[in-house]
């Protein structure tokens, strides 16, 4: 694994491997910009992102990678259809209000969606809030519940439901068990509802 490989996030790893070499690339809320450049280096991908937060913007142009801020609640609606190739949206879909436009514009933009999220009915999730009688703080939800930008808890079987009534079609899933020591995901095939705590969804329109 290189040095820029380490720099990613675990969903960010496996996102990365589903990009084509010199794909167009839209990251909706980009953050600081870290999963494009590697993108863009290592692919060959042209790449642009979308972010709301000042500092992460800063971080994006010092990358320099082409980022303009923008509420993702507000749509798309300076972007034509089809614009992308690929369209990612990582770590973002709880953090945002309006969910089921997001979904809706990032498949209009694009041939292809990515979406990573965390998957809330994991089973340390379940056990924590069972046994302690208190909101799950994990290394997936690392957030007390008074300061959590998560809006919207989703499980990987709520989301297989929101595509099937928003028009998504899911080409593949990938549950997955996220690590931060620096090792790669490891792979939940069985039960991954109840044993994985990520995952990362490939989507496109009906």
């Amino acid at each position: 694994m290189t040095t820029s490989e380490q720099l990613l996030r675990s969903d960010q790893r496996l996102i990365a491997e589903l990009v084509p070499q010199g794909a167009r690339v839209l990251d909706l809320g980009c953050g600081d910009g870290t999963l494009l450049a590697w993108l863009r280096d290592q692919r060959g991908a042209v790449v642009r992102g979308v972010e709301i937060d000042l500092d992460d913007i800063a971080e994006c142009v010092a990358r320099d990678v082409p980022v303009f801020q923008g509420d993702l609640d507000e749509g798309l609606a300076d972007i034509p259809d089809g614009r992308f190739d690929v369209v990612i949206l990582s770590q973002t879909l709880q953090v945002v209000r309006r969910p089921r436009l997001v979904l809706t514009e990032m498949l209009r933009v694009g041939k292809r969606g990515v979406v990573s999220f965390p998957n809330f009915a994991h089973w340390k999730n379940r056990s924590y809030l069972s046994l302690r009688g208190r909101m799950p703080v994990t290394e997936s939800i690392p957030y007390s519940w008074f300061d959590t930008p998560n809006i919207h808890h989703t499980t990987i079987r709520d989301f297989r439901d929101f595509c099937a009534v928003n028009g998504a079609v899911v080409e593949r899933e990938i549950a997955f068990v996220g690590r931060a020591d620096g090792h790669p995901p490891r792979p939940v095939r069985a039960l991954p509802n109840l044993l994985a705590d990520e995952a990362v969804f490939v989507l496109r329109q009906a």
